[in-house]
């Protein structure tokens, strides 16, 4: 190694290495394994443009005071330097906050908060509203006119509806109590859920559920499946035969909806209530058609049984359960998108 050390001062290490066959690796090694170790304890020494402890301590205090708390060492470096004050470089201000752990964002931004994920339940009808509007195209391009949409979860009934030419809180109160009113419910005795639109989260329309004794419920952000029936009978009524492309006039659009919304409600069998009608179920018809149902078809298992080849019709029920994102490991007919697609 000593040759090597020698011959590389006149050729090079790398050329000397290879002359004499050595690896370059087991040259440092050498020199490393003949420096002296540094005795324990033993600190580098400071280096003589090191800012002083005071110096430092005083960086600390203008980086966090009130004045520059919000700002990044950058900001404040050329602030102070357009006041005619120098207190070290940028990095070296980094590098005092790093001593104590306070590098990160320094900017007061917003947080969002976390939304809860809506569980909701309904055993019968009246007890879980959902609601939401969406715009039907005018006669004339950007001309819109806005159907409010209350919505029993249970049933499916519609409850209530309203169309006029804007959104407004105003309006959506005006729904609410007239279908509160109509369907004579009881404090405490409803959830309302709804979207996170302008006209639903308005103060005044949280005023009017308190004063009714209605439990208020929104949906998480930018989320459409915490609203799904409402987005299924919107579905449903976009999606039928005579829905026109652009309605004529707002008088036209409310012969429309009336028409549309006593079919929905009176004629339209439900695929997901035993294809019964909403009706039917939100005023307890259910159970005396599905045994009128029921009674029928056994007579047309004994007049043809090999008809049925699954066997003897079995009754069928409502589901006696109707969730809104239900908690996991409930077991639960998948919420169906829409009625229009069969």
């Amino acid at each position: 190694m000593a040759a090597a050390e020698e011959l590389g001062q006149s050729i090079g290490v790398a050329t000397a290495c290879q002359v004499l066959n050595i690896p370059r690796s087991s040259l440092y090694r050498g020199r490393h394994a003949g420096r002296k170790a540094a005795p324990p304890g033993n600190q580098r020494p400071r280096p003589p443009r090191a800012l002083s402890d005071a110096e430092r301590e005083e960086v600390r205090s203008v980086l966090n005071s009130e004045r520059f708390q919000d700002q990044s060492p950058r900001e404040v470096y050329a602030t102070l330097l357009d006041e005619d004050r120098y207190l070290c470089h940028w990095r070296t201000m980094y590098r005092v906050l790093n001593e104590h752990e306070e590098v990160r964002e320094r900017r007061n931004h917003l947080r969002h908060p976390a939304y809860a994920r809506p569980e909701l339940l309904a055993t019968g009808p009246n007890q879980l509203w959902s609601w939401d509007i969406t715009k039907l195209r005018g006669p004339a391009t950007w001309t819109y006119y806005y159907l409010y949409v209350m919505l029993d979860v249970y049933s499916r009934y519609v409850v209530g509806w309203l169309l006029a030419n804007r959104e407004s809180a105003a309006l959506a109160r005006e729904l609410t109590a007239a279908a509160y009113a109509r369907q004579q419910i009881e404090p405490g005795q409803l959830t309302i859920h709804a979207d996170r639109g302008g006209p639903m989260i308005a103060k005044s329309m949280a005023l009017l559920m308190s004063d009714l004794g209605v439990n208020k419920s929104h949906s998480r952000p930018h989320v459409s499946d915490d609203n799904p029936y409402s987005e299924a009978q919107f579905r449903t009524l976009k999606y039928q035969p005579d829905y026109p492309d652009r309605f004529g006039s707002l008088a036209d659009a409310r012969q429309w909806a009336r028409r549309f919304f006593v079919w929905y409600n009176q004629e339209h069998h439900h695929t997901s209530l035993r294809l019964l009608t909403p009706a039917d179920v939100h005023y307890g018809r259910a159970e005396e058609k599905l045994a009128q149902r029921h009674l029928l078809l056994l007579q047309a298992y004994e007049a043809h049984p090999e008809r049925f080849v699954n066997g003897p019709p079995k009754p069928q029920e409502l589901a006696r359960a109707v969730w809104i994102n239900p908690p996991a490991g409930t077991d639960v007919p998948r919420t169906p998108t829409s009625d229009a697609i069969r």
